[in-house]
């Protein structure tokens, strides 16, 4: 019980950074720029539902032809995607200003992603306040795994790309998430609703005989397009960076539309932005971006990166000892 008192008084203790962070808004800036619009999250929450019923229409209207089957299965992955950047923002305390509003429609955005939006808070605040560091739960996860050790030859990172979409990296996340106690330690009321909620479901499919739908439109794109957008969106966010302070601990992606709606839908690409404040919701990410840009100083140091492409020739070039860089900044801050 004092282990999971201790998990769960990592989400109340905050998302604030503990290293410090250089005053570059004013106060009726950020004010502004944090302002909840439950509308607007909920629009967006729509729309991405029903891109998913689209694609899974077409494909079924056209008797399961191979290339709108593909076609479902981008789509289906990578909204999942989109909908777990919208169960981030409820992480965040940023859909309703009611808390329990904003948290039972956080868990029902994390379930196509089977995820629960209380275990990823616990885990998530924590790596918001320890930064790359040993007490960040984020990058100790993935300490000597190779998929995350850089520079790495881009053939060699794109490779690792194709194993995630082929759906074999699957198990690793399975075990990397579902099993960490600490996103386990969730309050018993969702985890009791959430186990209904799953029960329910597979057992209207078989009841219905819709399992093949279920395990073409999900379970499918679960397993490979969305993981394989994971992969790409984790390593955009914090890998192959400079580390000299808090400008460089993270990068954000200022790219062509048709990529951010793939790989970093509602915001997600302006991730400096989101660790600086993250209080600042999604929608409005893109424009403290464009102010924080003006500031010539800013500008100068944030890990700005155009296009995933060029993500990825940077990942090519990054400096060896990353881990030891991010150490050294750490303890420079």
């Amino acid at each position: 019980m004092a282990a999971e008192a201790q998990v769960v008084g990592s989400g109340d203790r905050g998302d604030a950074c503990l290293r410090e962070i250089p005053r570059l808004l004013t106060k009726e800036q950020m004010r502004s720029l944090s302002e909840i619009d439950s509308g607007k999250a909920m629009a967006a929450f729509a729309v991405e539902v029903l891109m998913i019923v689209a694609a899974v229409w077409l494909s079924e209207a056209t008797w399961f032809n191979p290339l709108t089957y593909l076609l479902a299965v981008v789509v289906v992955g990578t909204r999942m995607v989109a909908l777990g950047g919208l169960m981030h923002e409820a992480a965040h305390y940023r859909i309703f200003r009611s808390r329990l509003l904003n948290d039972v429609i956080g868990e029902v955005m994390a379930f196509p992603t089977t995820a629960s939006m209380a275990g990823y808070r616990n885990t998530h605040f924590a790596h918001h306040r320890e930064l790359n560091s040993e007490k960040d739960p984020d990058w100790t996860r993935n300490f000597g795994i190779d998929d995350y050790e850089f520079p790495m030859p881009q053939y060699l990172f794109l490779r690792r790309v194709a194993f995630y979409f082929s759906g074999l990296g699957a198990p690793r996340y399975v075990r990397s998430f579902h099993e960490n106690p600490d996103t386990r330690s969730i309050p018993v009321w969702t985890s009791r609703l959430r186990l209904l909620a799953f029960v329910v479901l597979f057992a209207c499919a078989i009841a219905f005989g819709f399992s093949k739908e279920l395990l073409l439109y999900w379970v499918v794109p679960l397993v490979t397009v969305f993981m394989g957008v994971l992969y790409i969106k984790r390593v955009s966010e914090h890998y192959g960076v400079r580390h000299e302070g808090v400008l460089s601990e993270t990068r954000t992606i200022v790219a062509p539309w048709w990529q951010t709606i793939l790989f970093a839908p509602w915001g997600l690409n302006y991730h400096l932005e989101h660790h600086l404040y993250p209080g600042i919701t999604c929608f409005n990410l893109g424009k403290a971006h464009r102010i924080l840009m003006a500031d010539p100083s800013y500008a100068a140091n944030a890990n700005v990166t155009r296009g995933y492409w060029g993500f990825v020739k940077e990942l090519a070039g990054a400096r060896p000892g990353e881990r030891d860089a991010a150490a050294a900044a750490l303890e420079a801050a």
